[in-house]
C-alpha cells in the first residue's frame, strides 16, 4: 500500500483541492500583501517622486521588495543609478521563479508575457503551495490578479495621501515591503545550504550600511551565493580527498 504521505501527482483536470478552496487562499494572500501598497505609495512619495512616478513603478515594474529598495535608496540620498542597480538585482530572483513556474503552469505561449508580469513572491508561493496543475494555475491567476489591482489601487492613494500623513519614517511605512518579504521568505529556507546564504546575505547588507553608499549593500548581499557554493566545493572537495586517502 502506498503511503498516504507521499506528495501528490500533477495531472491536468484532476485537482485534489476544491477550487473553492484555491481561490479563498489566494484571495487571503493578495488581499493582505495588495493593501501594503499603501505604504509604497507613502514612501515613495515622501522620497521625492511624483504620484505619477510613484504609479508608474507599481504598474510597470510590480515587484514589491524591489520598489522599496529603490525608493529607500533614492530617499537615504544614493545616486539613481545605484538604486536602480540595487532594485533590478533584487528583482531577478523572479527570473529563477519564472523558470519552475512554467514548467507547473504550462500555460500558452499567447499569455506567457502576461503572466511573467505576476510572477512575484506571492504568487510563486501560492502556485507551488498547490497539489494539481489546474489548482496552482487557479491560485497563481487569483493571487496576481488581486494583488496587481489592490497593490496599484492603494499605491495611488498612499502617494495622494502622503502629505497628510507627514513623515514616513516616524511612521515607519518603509518597513512594511520588506517585512511582507521576509516573512514569506522565511519559511522556505529548509536546507542548511539556504539558511547559510540568507544569514551572510543579512551580515553583508546590515554590516555594510554605514560604510557604503545607499543601494550598495544590496548588491553586496548577492555576495552570499557565490561565498556559500565555494564554501560547499571546497567541503566537498576535502571530503573526497578523505575518502581517497582512507582507501
Amino acid at each position: 500500500m502506498a503511503e498516504q504521505t507521499a506528495p501528490p501527482v500533477i495531472r491536468d483536470g484532476t485537482p485534489a483541492k476544491p477550487d473553492a478552496a484555491v481561490v479563498r487562499d489566494a484571495l487571503g494572500v493578495g488581499v493582505a500583501v495588495g493593501l501594503s501598497g499603501f505604504a509604497f505609495g507613502v514612501t515613495s512619495a515622501g522620497s521625492g517622486l511624483s504620484v505619477l512616478q510613484t504609479c508608474v513603478l507599481s504598474l510597470l515594474v510590480f515587484t514589491g521588495a524591489s520598489q522599496f529598495a529603490l525608493v529607500g535608496a533614492l530617499a537615504a540620498g544614493g545616486n539613481p543609478f545605484t538604486a536602480a542597480a540595487g532594485a533590478f538585482f533584487l528583482g531577478t530572483r523572479n527570473a529563477f521563479y519564472g523558470l519552475r513556474l512554467s514548467q507547473l503552469l504550462a500555460v500558452p505561449k499567447a499569455v506567457r508575457p502576461l503572466a511573467a508580469h505576476w510572477v512575484i513572491d506571492e504568487t510563486t508561493a501560492v502556485a507551488l503551495a498547490q497539489p494539481s496543475r489546474r489548482a496552482a494555475r487557479i491560485g497563481f491567476t487569483v493571487t496576481g490578479l488581486t494583488l496587481y489591482v489592490l497593490w496599484n489601487a492603494t499605491t495611488l492613494l498612499g502617494a495622494l495621501g502622503a502629505e497628510a500623513i507627514g513623515d514616513t519614517a516616524a511612521w515607519g511605512l518603509d518597513a512594511a515591503g520588506p517585512a511582507v518579504f521576509l516573512a514569506l521568505l522565511a519559511p522556505m529556507l529548509k536546507s542548511a545550504t539556504e539558511r547559510a546564504t540568507a544569514g551572510i546575505a543579512v551580515l553583508l547588507g546590515l554590516g555594510l550600511l554605514p560604510v557604503l553608499p545607499a543601494g550598495v549593500p544590496v548588491l553586496a548581499a548577492a555576495l552570499a551565493a557565490p561565498v556559500v557554493l565555494w564554501a560547499q566545493g571546497r567541503r566537498a572537495a576535502a571530503t573526497a580527498g578523505r575518502k581517497g586517502d582512507s582507501r
